[in-house]
């Protein structure tokens, strides 16, 4: 079987990981990246492939089956269009887009050029999270009734070195509570309210540091998160899960979902419930499920290289995508109107 021929967007942090994964696929092939760093391009020859300054020159020149986009927030729309317009598949990193406005663009050249688009929300991909969702549809938990989600720890200050990062749309809230917001959608249901505040008090940058959230999902069920990347704090998806070797691993909770009939803690996935008898006199049964770790990158290029061949639909694609995207700007409005005085 010939390998898929792909190529990578931007040689960042997250471009860097993508290409890693890629060259463990033995189905996937790395043939080219766009990149107008100097490091970039040092990287390209050293892996022996092209190296382009320019999205448009690298696609019409190496006709790739699928690329990877891993750049800036800002540049998902214009790169992702580019690849569209040439009808391929697209894997686009999360955000889908810097707003939902442009997003909007992206859902809508998808479906007018019939190209699928694949968002690089990696989290459902994990096997942590496909065995919450297990556990939920199978009623174990009962009507789930509330879920906090906590996102806090302390981004080190040379991160802020890039000049984007120190922008609007550059907070936790784009940056990663988008992440948390549709991990709970997947697994919850819609939102249909939000409340919030948010604090730029400590670095002082044009976007927010920390942030509370309120939820309200369609079901009924209510939710909060709390986010910081600049408290100190072992709770958070990054150091709890163990998905990603460059973080420090925190063997804590990040997600605590209660409901009618049982409780779940993630990604420790302790599930607790009660025997015959129920109520707060009576102990708690607990138990933890087994879940075997596996790399959610590389499950999700094993996905997107079955989308390009069409075996399978897109798990997460923009028009989804969008919906967190939607929920986050909401988000970002509460908290401007919370922000005012009284």
């Amino acid at each position: 079987m010939s390998k898929i021929r792909l190529a990578v967007i931007g040689a960042g942090a997250i471009g860097r990981k993508h290409i890693a994964v890629i060259r463990a696929n033995p189905r996937a092939e790395l043939v080219a990246l766009a990149d107008p760093s100097p490091q970039a391009q040092a990287q390209a020859q050293s892996l022996g492939i092209a190296g382009y300054d320019n999205v448009e020159t690298m696609l019409d020149a190496v006709q790739p089956q699928g690329v990877i986009n891993a750049t800036p927030n800002i540049l998902h729309l214009p790169c992702a269009l580019a690849c569209i317009e040439r009808g391929i598949p697209v894997l686009v990193e999360k955000p889908v887009a810097d707003s939902p406005q442009r997003a909007r663009e992206l859902v809508d050249a998808a479906a007018r050029h019939q190209v699928p688009v694949l968002v690089g929300h990696h989290r459902r991909h994990n096997a942590l999270i496909a065995a919450a969702r297990t556990l939920i549809d199978s009623g174990e938990l009962g009507q789930i009734v509330t879920v906090s989600a906590h996102w806090v720890l302390q981004k080190p200050d040379d991160y802020f070195d890039v000049a984007w990062r120190r922008e609007p749309g550059a907070g936790p809230l784009l940056v990663n509570l988008v992440h948390d917001i549709d991990l709970m959608r997947y697994l919850f249901g819609e939102i249909d309210q939000v409340q919030a505040f948010t604090s730029h008090a400590v670095r002082r940058f044009a976007n927010e540091d920390s942030a509370v959230v309120n939820l309200r999902f369609a079901s009924g069920a209510l939710g909060s998160a709390v986010l910081t990347d600049c408290g100190v704090g072992p709770w958070s998806w990054e150091m709890n899960s163990g998905e990603n070797a460059i973080y420090a691993h925190a063997p804590e909770n990040c997600y605590l979902i209660s409901g009618t009939r049982g409780a779940l803690a993630i990604p420790q996935m302790q599930w607790w419930r009660y025997g015959e008898a129920r109520g707060w006199l009576h102990p708690l049964l607990s138990d933890r499920l087994h879940v075997e770790a596996i790399d959610p990158f590389m499950l999700q290029l094993d996905h997107f290289l079955q989308v390009i061949t069409g075996e399978e639909k897109p798990l997460i694609d923009a028009a989804d995508a969008l919906r967190s995207l939607e929920i986050v700007a909401a988000i970002q409005r509460a908290a401007g109107q919370a922000g005012q005085s009284t």
